[in-house]
C-alpha cells in the first residue's frame, strides 16, 4: 500500500519568478518527480478558481529533491516540467468533421481548446497531444469538484478541467480539450455514441496529422494548422462518457492515435441501457442527448433526438443503431495501446463493460494495461492519486515520447484487495486461471442448496418469483433462509483463499409460469468484511477539506485539487459479480419473444468480470432470481420460475481451476473472522442507478 505523503510548507516564489521562460532550468529542480508526491510549486496569488468548489488556498508540497539530470549519452526515461504553464499557448480551434448532423447545409465544426508550451513552438519543435473529447464541458463538469472549460471576455480559453493540462504542458506535451458535436462551443447535435460523437474525436486526431481541416473561428475561412507544431502522436484519456468516445475512436484504427486511457467507459452502448435483452434502465439515449448539447443544439437537434429513439427500441432489442455504438465489434482495429481503469462495483458503468472490451483487445494481441478498483464510479485520481499520477506520467512518457521507462515490462494488472491495499500480476487474468464448472444441487435441509462440482439428480428442481421489492442484498442477506423470491447456493466454508478472476457465466434451464420473465444471476461472497461503501455518496471515496497541487497554476486554472480518503463500510456479504437476462432472448440474443407458460428455456448469462478473493472461512453463494431491484426493470408480468437443477450450472474464471476449488472445499477451515464489531448496513447501490446518472449524480466526476 503506498504511503501517503506528508504535505509540508515550502517558500513561494514570486510570480513573475515562477511563470517566466527564463526560469525552466529553475522550475525543474523545485518540482519532484511525478509519483513523489504532490508538485513542489506553489500557485500564486490568486491561483486557486473563484468558485465555490476552490476553497482556501492549499500549502505547497514537497517531497524531496528531484533526480539528477541524465549525463550525456544515457537515455531520458522522464519528461520534466521545463516550460512555462502560465506563458502557453491557449488557443481554440473549430474542425470540420465532415458530417452535417443538425442538417443546417454545413458541415459541422467541433471546438477544441489547446494549451501548448510557447517555447517548444518559438523552437520550431513538434510535440505530442493529450486529449480529453467530452459532452461534459458545459453541461456539467468534469472531475470531483464538476470544473467547467472558462474563458476570457474574447472566448480564448482560460481554465480547463483536471489536472493534466498543468502537468503535462510544462513537461512537453500539448492538451486538447475537445466539445463534442453538438455541446458547449460545437456545431452539429450529440447522438449518444453514434456516429456524430465519434467522429467528433476521430476529426481532432486527423487535424492532427494534417488529413482535417482546422479553422480559427467557429464561421471563418482562416486556416488553423497543427502539423506546424504537433507531432501527430496522440493518447486520449477520459472517465465515463469521454473514455467511451476513446474507446470509439481506437476502434476505428485511426492512424496518429497511440494510446488512450478509458476510465469506467463503456465499451458497447447496448450493454449500458439494457443486459441480454432485459432494461437496466427506464430510459432511451435520446434525453442523454437533450442534456448535455448546448441550448442552440436543443433548440435545432429535435429531429436526431427522435431517430435515436425510434432506432433504439425500449423493448431490448438490438438494432442497426445499437451496433453503430458497439467498439467491440471493432476490437480488430485497434493500434493504440489501451490503459483500462474501473471500479468493480461500478453501477453505472458497470464491470461487464470492461470485461468484454479487454478479452476482445486480448484477442487481437492489442498492448493492454489494467486497473481495478473496489469503488464505483470513481476517478483514479480520487482514489489513489499520487501513484496515478506516477503511473499516466510514464504510460504516456512511453507512449508519446517514447522513453524506454520500463513501464512496458512491467505487472500488467493492479487490484485493489481491500480499501487502498493493492496487489500486482504479470498478465491479467492470471496465468494459471482456467474456467471451472460449479452446480448447483438440492440442500440436506431447509434453507440453500449446495453449490459444488457434482450434478444435481434428474428431476431435481429449485423454485421462485420475481418480487421486484428486492434486490441482490437482500437475497444475500437471506441466503441461509428459503424465500420464496430467490433460489440460493452455497460452497461450505472454504478452507483456503479462492480467487475469481475473469468473467463468469451461469446456464439455467427455467420453465416460466408467464409469458414474460427476467433473470439475474449473482456471486456472493458470504462473510465479513471491510469495503470501500460504493453505495454511499462517492461510491467509495469521502472528499476532504485539504488541497495538493500538481502541475503549474495560473490565475484562472488551479493545479491544486481536494483530497479524498477511502469511504468504508462493515459487511456481512459482498456481491462478487452479476448479471441479467430477458429469457425471452433465449433463441435469438438481438430479439425478445413472447414465452410459452410451462415450456423449458436454456440461456446462458454473462456476469460482468472481477477479481476477487474468498478467504478461507468464508462462503461462496450463487443467487437465481427474478428482478434485481434498482439494477433491473421487471418484466410485464409476475413470473413464478422452476429451475431444472440438472440443466444449471456455473462456469467461473478459478485461479489454479478445479484443482484449486477441490483444495478450498476440502479439509478443515478456520473459524469465520470475527463479527465482535458491530456490522453498518451492507452496501447499498446508489440512489441514482434507477436510470442513466448524469454529473450531478456521479456519472461525469
Amino acid at each position: 500500500m503506498p504511503m501517503r505523503m506528508r504535505r509540508t510548507r515550502g517558500a513561494r516564489l514570486p510570480y513573475g519568478t515562477l511563470v517566466t521562460a527564463a526560469t525552466a532550468a529553475l522550475l525543474a529542480t523545485l518540482v519532484p518527480p511525478a509519483g513523489a508526491g504532490p508538485e513542489a510549486t506553489a500557485p500564486a496569488a490568486g491561483a486557486i478558481q473563484a468558485s465555490a468548489s476552490a476553497g482556501p488556498a492549499p500549502t505547497s508540497a514537497f517531497a524531496g529533491p528531484a533526480p539528477a539530470a541524465a549525463s550525456a549519452g544515457s537515455p531520458v526515461r522522464e519528461s520534466r516540467p521545463v516550460h512555462s504553464y502560465a506563458d502557453a499557448v491557449r488557443e481554440s480551434v473549430w474542425v470540420d468533421t465532415g458530417l452535417d448532423g443538425d442538417g443546417d447545409g454545413r458541415t459541422d465544426r467541433v471546438a477544441v481548446d489547446i494549451v501548448r508550451p510557447r517555447e517548444t513552438a518559438a523552437a520550431g519543435r513538434r510535440i505530442p497531444v493529450i486529449m480529453d473529447a467530452s459532452p461534459y464541458y458545459a453541461c456539467c463538469g468534469r472531475g470531483n469538484e464538476s470544473q467547467k472549460k472558462t474563458y476570457d471576455a474574447d472566448g480564448n480559453p482560460v481554465g480547463l478541467p483536471l489536472f493534466h493540462d498543468n502537468f503535462f504542458v510544462p513537461r512537453g506535451y500539448a492538451f486538447a480539450a475537445v466539445d463534442l458535436a453538438g455541446t458547449n462551443r460545437s456545431d452539429g447535435c450529440d447522438d449518444v455514441g453514434g456516429r456524430s460523437d465519434v467522429r467528433s474525436a476521430k476529426a481532432v486526431v486527423d487535424w492532427l496529422n494534417g488529413r482535417a481541416r482546422g479553422y480559427t473561428t467557429r464561421t471563418g475561412d482562416i486556416r488553423s494548422r497543427a502539423t506546424t507544431w504537433s507531432t501527430g502522436d496522440v493518447g486520449m484519456i477520459g472517465k465515463s462518457w469521454d473514455g467511451t468516445i476513446a474507446n470509439g475512436v481506437a476502434a476505428t484504427g485511426v492512424e496518429g492515435l497511440k494510446t488512450i486511457v478509458p476510465i469506467g467507459a463503456i465499451s458497447s452502448w447496448y450493454d449500458y441501457f439494457h443486459s441480454q435483452g432485459a432494461p437496466l434502465y427506464d430510459a432511451n439515449p435520446s434525453w442523454l442527448s437533450d442534456y448535455v448539447n448546448s441550448p442552440g443544439a436543443r433548440a435545432r437537434c429535435g429531429a436526431v433526438q427522435d431517430r435515436i429513439t425510434a432506432a433504439t427500441p425500449y423493448s431490448g432489442d438490438r438494432t442497426a443503431a445499437w451496433t453503430e455504438r458497439d467498439h467491440v465489434r471493432n476490437a480488430a482495429r485497434v493500434k493504440a495501446s489501451v490503459f483500462v481503469v474501473h471500479g468493480q462495483q461500478d453501477l453505472n458503468v458497470r464491470a461487464g463493460q470492461f470485461g468484454r472490451w479487454w478479452d476482445a483487445l486480448g484477442a487481437h494481441g492489442v498492448e493492454r494495461k489494467i486497473w481495478l478498483s473496489q469503488t464505483g464510479h470513481v476517478d483514479p485520481f480520487d482514489f489513489r492519486r499520487a501513484e496515478w499520477v506516477r503511473t499516466l506520467h510514464r504510460w504516456f512518457d512511453h507512449h508519446l515520447l517514447g522513453y524506454d521507462n520500463g513501464i512496458d515490462r512491467e505487472p500488467v494488472a493492479d487490484i485493489e484487495r481491500a480499501p487502498d491495499r493493492w496487489t500486482t500480476d504479470r498478465q491479467w487474468p492470471p496465468r494459471t486461471t482456467a474456467p471451472t464448472t460449479l452446480r448447483p444441487a438440492p440442500g440436506t435441509a431447509a434453507g440453500p442448496g449446495v453449490l459444488g462440482r457434482t450434478p444435481a439428480a434428474p428431476g431435481s428442481t429449485a423454485t421462485f418469483t420475481d418480487d421486484p421489492a428486492l434486490g441482490e442484498l437482500d437475497w444475500a442477506a437471506r441466503i441461509d433462509t428459503a424465500t420464496p423470491e430467490k433460489a440460493g447456493f452455497v460452497t461450505r466454508p472454504l478452507s483456503r483463499d479462492l480467487r475469481i478472476a475473469g468473467s463468469s457465466r451461469v446456464t439455467v434451464t427455467a420453465v416460466p409460469t408467464t409469458t414474460t420473465a427476467h433473470l439475474s444471476a449473482v456471486l456472493v461472497d458470504l462473510g465479513p468484511d471491510t469495503i470501500r461503501d460504493y453505495g454511499a455518496a462517492g461510491e467509495g471515496i469521502s472528499t476532504r477539506a485539504d488541497r495538493t497541487c500538481w502541475g503549474a497554476s495560473t490565475p484562472g486554472d488551479s493545479a491544486c485539487y481536494l483530497e479524498t480518503e477511502a469511504r468504508t463500510t462493515d459487511v456481512r456479504h459482498t456481491v462478487v459479480s452479476r448479471g441479467w437476462a430477458d429469457l425471452g432472448t433465449w433463441a435469438d440474443p438481438g430479439r425478445e419473444r413472447p414465452l410459452t407458460p410451462g415450456r423449458a428455456y436454456t440461456m446462458t448469462l454473462d456476469l460482468a468480470a472481477t477479481d476477487h478473493v474468498v478467504p478461507a472461512g468464508h462462503r461462496l453463494a450463487l443467487i437465481v432470481a427474478g428482478t434485481d431491484k434498482d439494477l433491473l426493470d421487471p418484466p410485464s408480468t409476475t413470473p413464478t420460475l422452476t429451475l431444472d437443477l440438472a440443466r444449471t450450472s456455473a462456469r467461473l474464471p478459478l485461479v489454479g481451476g478445479a484443482g484449486a476449488f477441490a483444495l478450498a472445499t476440502s479439509g478443515p477451515h478456520p473459524a469465520p473472522p470475527s463479527t465482535t464489531a458491530p456490522s453498518r448496513r451492507a452496501a447499498a447501490p446508489p440512489a441514482a442507478v434507477t436510470g442513466p446518472r448524469l454529473p450531478g449524480t456521479g456519472a461525469a466526476r
